[in-house]
């Protein structure tokens, strides 16, 4: 880890030399001394860190290299704000030069580069028993790894069921007694890593269990349980509200939130999941919210404590997980270490199968040890890399106490994991432990957090992103990190997870190599107070719905504030006490604009700067200082003003500026002339007139991946669309026509790497000499959004010919009163949600339309009279999802007093059924 520290420092040292040479005059050659004394430090502890567990004086020396690595980050980050500071005062560089080169400054920074660079030549020196390389070869680690992603990864997600048959079906008998008594619990109980999640899931997902229920929801607990939370998560479930019913719900206290859910659920046969409970006392203040329900109902916890099992329901005997069985988890191994393999251990020589038996045998059959031993084998394609794997467990043990043995194994087998993993890795897996538990981290997000960090190079080939994927890629690979979701195109990662022990591994090894510290905000404070003492990254768990920061920490890198869906406010009265910030996320709330500091200029080393706010936000003209700003994330409800400067950083990468609402979210920022950075790979949302078009500007964005444009004429949408055609690494395009009319959209079909396209606004579809308005829609899309298109002619005619189509929203987007989807059409359709549809009252299926349907969502299509009877052809589908439709439609479907309605036929082979009644959202929400 601390080689990667070291990169870290070589690498700032590197763009000072390149940024600001100009600056250094006679201590440049100070500086590149020191960087190459640090390259040649890295390459000693890339050697030395397969033996500093075993060696207590290494440890020490270590550390010390460690400790001077940050020493020679903060002389340059402070030289480079003093660089900053004059240029902005005195404008033009030679001018600067002659007033901020005198002896003074340069002697300073000379005189302290000289001592780092002195006391890492004395640590090398007395080091005579390691064998320090030449200078260079430590920066082949780094390349090794690009060598190494360059691989396509074949990583497929799946669940690792062995021996859980027999327990699935005790689960799923319990689950499906129909007991009428309230508060009805099946318990899964087993420690950590024992697969009770995997388990919960299996069933959860069930097809017999989706049928059986009327409802079912799941929430992960975890050690810190939020009852509010999960009254929350749960009630948004249950109603699928508005966003205007969002908003009350949001606003209740907890004993309106209890008894809403209480009485949402009272009619149903429900399921609610509660993942990794803790406590009884947790139970005990839920409890409340979840009624008898209708005969059947239960809550299915998976705890690592028994008694809260017991107590929770003495009526029904918990679900124990067992260990695996000797052949069980060779079995699992074989699987991991040699996943290319069909034939698993049979094409293992007997060498692998001697030291495999003995190494698994120390798993002491948890299938999370398992996995991720077996992941971290199949990086080891040798018997002699296998032997050192087999040693460093063994060896380990035997300084532990017999009876900590078993769990000691355990977690040195996930110490060796981490251990192993090339050193760029390192920091961005520990980094994960700055979410809080059970967290759904976002890709994008964490990517572009790790590329602030410098975790992630600059390099040649790749772009950091595409870089940070292949990081990612490889700690999904070695099972460090878990997939939580996949993005519309199905086999890309959208979200997250890491394991509960892992993450107890990681903030242990955050904190112990000075990397990161988690703050927990006092139960019953709002303020948090900062020390200089605290290490350079800290990450701000909140208990409360706003904390106020106090104190200083002028050497802090980043501050880190993982918050939910409902906004918590964070509020810093002076920036400049984190004059070295590089990550910042602010939250505010207020009934008035926010004028943003103009002190957040000064923090010139800012990379990732994220704002949320519920009102007006107007930026400071300062914030064009910030010109090392890679990511400006803003989400606003009301206004945004933004200055000019923001679209002269040339390093920004990301911008995304959006205003939390659905139907207003692609209002535009205006476009800036001259804003032509060839970085630049997401921007949304920006108003496009004739100057785009006029300039070529949109030309020179040679990186954009993302793009969301807003059109004030619809002279300019045509020209533009021309342009656009030429990005050849454009994946997804949202453009918006509000107020525009007579569009021609004809250059889409040129979109031939167009992956994702969202259409917002009216689009005039009468009959066209050249077909519907929609036919040139290029064919590769995989997911499309229409949003108040208000269209007149069916679009489906055009759309079921998308052959890769995979997600389709229709919202607002047609106005007939007739859809037919013909045979054989959207042959690859997986997800389709129609919203607001207001004359729609036939839809027609074909028998053989949508093959691969899996989820069906109708909200508010008042005016359809009855369901197509092509959906009993659908054999795919596992999900239907109504909100808001007719009440006579409704009972057709559900029927009454428990009897099936009379087109219940046409859906009875999906497993999940799940209807909000129009009447209980308005009940329980007025």
């Amino acid at each position: 880890m601390e080689e990667a520290i070291v990169s870290l420092a070589v690498e700032r040292i590197s763009d000072l030399l390149i940024h600001e040479a100009v600056f250094l005059k006679d201590v440049k050659d100070q500086v590149e001394s020191l960087r190459a004394e640090l390259k040649r430090t890295q390459c000693f502890l890339k050697d030395a860190d397969r033996n500093l567990e075993q060696d207590a004086r290494l440890q020490n020396r270590v550390s010390e290299i460690r400790d001077l690595a940050y020493d020679a980050e903060d002389v340059i980050d402070s030289f480079i704000l003093k660089a900053a500071y004059q240029r902005d005062s005195h404008g033009i560089v030679k001018r600067f030069t002659s007033i901020f080169t005198k002896p003074y400054h340069l002697h300073k920074i000379g005189v302290q580069v000289k001592a780092i660079k002195t006391e890492l030549q004395n640590i090398s020196e007395n080091l005579p028993a390691f064998e320090i390389p030449g200078d260079g070869e430590g920066s082949s680690s780094i390349f090794k790894v690009q060598q190494r992603l360059r691989r396509a990864y074949s990583h497929v997600e799946e669940e690792d069921v062995v021996s859980l048959e027999v327990s699935t079906k005790d689960v799923m008998t319990k689950l499906m007694t129909e007991e009428d008594r309230p508060h009805a619990v099946v318990s899964i109980v087993g420690m950590g890593g024992l697969r009770k999640t995997t388990l919960a899931r299996k069933v959860y997902n069930h097809v017999d269990v989706r049928r059986h229920f009327d409802f079912l929801a799941w929430f992960s607990i975890s050690q810190q349980c939020k009852p509010r939370e999960v009254l929350l998560s749960v009630l948004k479930k249950v109603l699928s509200p508005s966003n205007n019913d969002r908003e009350k719900i949001e606003k209740m206290d907890e004993i309106e939130l209890t008894r809403t859910l209480f009485d949402a659920l009272k009619e149903k046969r429900y399921l609610v999941v509660l993942d990794d409970i803790w406590r009884s006392e947790d139970w005990d203040i839920l409890k409340p919210a979840f009624p008898r329900g209708r005969k059947g109902s239960k809550i299915l916890f998976t705890t690592r404590n028994r008694n809260v099992a017991s107590r929770a329901d003495s009526c029904n005997t918990p679900i124990e997980l067992s260990f695996l069985t000797d052949d069980e988890s060779w079995n699992l191994l074989c699987k991991k270490a040699f996943p290319r393999s069909k034939m698993g251990s049979q094409c293992c020589s007997e060498e692998f199968v001697k030291l495999g038996k003995e190494m698994v045998k120390k798993c002491g059959g948890l299938p999370l040890a398992i996995v991720v031993l077996g992941c971290l084998l199949a990086t080891k394609q040798s018997v002699a890399q296998w032997e050192m794997v087999h040693k460093n467990i063994h060896g380990h043990l035997n300084e532990l106490p017999h009876q900590d043995r078993q769990y000691g194994a355990v977690n040195r087998i996930l110490v060796s994991s981490y251990n192993d993993l090339p050193y760029p890795l390192k920091p961005c897996f520990l980094y994960l432990s700055h979410y809080p538990e059970d967290w759904e981290i976002p890709k994008k997000e964490l990517i572009r957090l790790w590329i602030a960090e410098g975790f992630i190079p600059e390099n040649e080939e790749f772009l950091m992103e595409d870089l940070g994927e292949k990081f990612l890629e490889e700690l999904i690979d070695r099972s460090l990190v878990q997939v939580s979701r996949r993005d519309y195109t199905g086999t890309n990662v959208k979200t997250c997870r890491v394991h509960d022990l892992l993450r107890d591994l990681c903030m242990k090894k955050a904190r112990e190599e000075k990397f990161l510290e988690i703050i927990q905000q006092p139960l019953h404070e709002l303020e948090v107070t900062l020390a200089e003492s605290m290490l350079r990254r800290i990450s701000i768990h909140p208990s409360k719905s706003k904390v106020y920061l106090k104190g200083k920490h002028p050497k802090l890198r980043s501050l880190l504030f993982s918050h939910s869906e409902k906004l918590v406010e964070l509020c810093i009265s002076k920036y400049k006490s984190f004059k070295f910030l590089r990550v910042l996320t602010l939250a505010k709330r207020s009934n008035y604009g926010w004028h943003v500091s103009t002190e957040i200029g000064n923090l010139q080393h800012l990379r990732y700067l994220k704002f949320y706010y519920n009102n007006k936000v107007i930026l400071p003209g300062s914030i064009g200082r910030l010109k090392n700003l890679y990511t400006l994330y803003i989400k606003f409800c009301d206004d945004i003003v933004i200055p000019d400067g923001v679209f002269k950083l040339e390093r920004l990468r990301h911008i995304v500026i959006k205003m939390d609402n659905e139907l207003l979210s692609e209002n535009g920022f205006r476009w800036r002339q001259g804003f032509s950075s060839k970085n630049i790979e997401t921007l949304k949302f920006i108003e496009v007139d004739e100057k785009a078009a006029e300039n070529n500007a949109v030309l020179r964005w040679t990186n954009i991946q993302s793009l969301g444009i807003a059109f004030t004429g619809a002279e300019y949408v045509k020209p533009t669309l021309i342009l656009l055609a030429k990005l050849q690494r454009l994946r997804s395009v949202s453009l918006c026509f509000f107020d525009v009319s007579h569009l021609d959209l004809e250059p889409l079909s040129q979109y031939y790497h167009l992956s994702k396209l969202k259409l917002v606004g009216g689009i005039e579809d009468e009959p066209h000499p050249n077909g519907h308005v929609l036919n040139f829609l290029p064919s590769n899309i995989v997911k499309l959004t229409l949003f108040y298109c208000k269209l007149i002619q069916d679009p489906i005619a055009v759309l079921e010919k998308l052959c890769h189509l995979r997600i389709l929203y229709l919202k607002d987007a047609y106005i007939g009163s007739k859809m037919v989807c013909s045979a054989n059409g959207f042959p690859k359709l997986d997800y389709l949600h129609m919203w607001c549809l207001p004359q729609l009252k036939e839809w027609v299926i074909e028998e053989g339309a949508m093959p691969c349907l899996r989820e069906l969502e109708l909200v508010y299509i008042k005016s359809l009279r009855m369901l197509p009877e092509g959906l009993s052809y659908i054999t795919t589908l596992q999900e239907l999802n109504l909100r808001g439709m007719s009440s006579s439609l409704e009972e057709r479907i559900k029927g009454i007093d428990g009897r099936e309605g009379e087109e219940f036929y046409k859906v009875r082979h999906i497993p999940s059924i799940h209807i909000i009644y129009s009447k209980i959202i308005g009940a329980n929400i007025t």
